[in-house]
């Protein structure tokens, strides 16, 4: 390896290991001990919300819903995403090409060497919901891949569907 190399390959260690305490400095609405969080989520939910984490591709049942409804951070319960932005990307996880107005927060994610890729985090309560790329159709043409395990669906009722707009 050339010291060009080595020094890139350190360079992206020191951020990927310091990001986290970067991200847990933020201020939050909604804030507990790392404790509490375990046993609000278990542990599936825990690894991806509070530490970054991915869950493996195509395991998520809401990968494959298409209903009508809202998908809420799972950690705070914050609406996050309409279905009426969701489409079938393929990747293996749930894909938008938006999301719901001041809902999510962005940061750089050097856990990958040699791709710096933008973090999707809840706004309300810091939890990490997955990455956004720029890859999507159009309107947007942005991908928010998000983890299922990271989000909750709550459906539209039936009597609401023709009535109200999706974005909250």
């Amino acid at each position: 390896m050339t010291r060009g190399g080595l020094l890139r390959v350190a360079t992206a260690f020191v951020a990927a290991t310091s990001l986290p305490a970067i991200a847990r400095a933020e201020r939050y609405a909604v804030t507990m001990s790392a404790g509490a969080w375990l046993r609000r989520l278990g542990p599936a939910r825990y690894a991806i919300l509070r530490e970054g984490g991915t869950e493996a591709p195509y395991s998520s049942p809401l990968d494959k819903t298409f209903a009508a409804g809202t998908y809420r951070c799972a950690g705070c319960d914050q609406p996050a995403f309409s279905s009426a932005t969701k489409y079938h990307a393929g990747e293996g996880w749930p894909s938008f090409w938006d999301a719901l107005p001041r809902a999510v927060g962005y940061q750089k994610d050097y856990q990958l060497i040699g791709e710096v890729r933008t973090e999707v985090h809840c706004s309300r309560c810091g939890g990490h919901l997955g990455h956004r790329f720029h890859d999507s159709p159009q309107p947007t043409g942005l991908r928010y891949c998000i983890d299922g395990l990271a989000l909750r669906f709550i459906p539209t009722p039936a009597h609401d569907r023709g009535r109200s707009s999706e974005r909250e």
